[in-house]
């Protein structure tokens, strides 16, 4: 298994260069700016996630983090460490598993599961990790740069 390191500058893996197996991963500590930031950009102002008051009486009893600023994580793996810079998000299948919470650091794993060569296409398992715990698990599709004329 390859761990991938960010990648510097404008480019990142071509298609070429990657193998089924490799991996990249990002984590982030989440906050409470972090929460009130994601509510104002995306509009999700769901009192789970801003009213401790409210979220007490929920099922998870307390508030949680935005599951998608969570999956968003899957994107920064995806845009900088593997496949990086050049990558086009084509799709994304998410499971949400086990809310995430102030505090939290949230780990973003990309494995390489398939590579489809003649449409420049790669298949990763994405996966979101409190701990050991995995919080969110997916499958993604992506379109890399290739070395190849086309």
């Amino acid at each position: 298994m390859q761990e991938m390191r960010e990648l510097s500058g404008l480019e990142g893996l071509y298609l070429e260069d990657i193998e089924v197996g490799m991996v990249g991963s990002y984590a982030k500590t989440v906050t409470e700016t972090d929460i009130v930031m994601y509510a104002g950009l995306s509009g999700d102002t769901n009192p789970v996630h801003l009213n401790q008051e409210y979220a007490k009486t929920t099922m998870f009893e307390g508030r949680i983090a935005h599951g998608m600023l969570s999956a968003g994580f899957i994107s920064t793996v995806l845009g900088t460490r593997l496949p990086g810079p050049g990558t086009i998000y084509l799709s994304q299948s998410l499971q949400f598993k086990v809310p995430v919470r102030i505090g939290d650091t949230v780990t973003a794993r990309v494995t390489v599961l398939d590579i489809i060569a003649a449409k420049k296409r790669v298949v990763l398992e994405t996966n979101c990790y409190v701990g050991d715990q995995c919080v969110i698990s997916g499958e993604a599709m992506v379109m890399v740069p290739s070395r190849a004329v086309s």
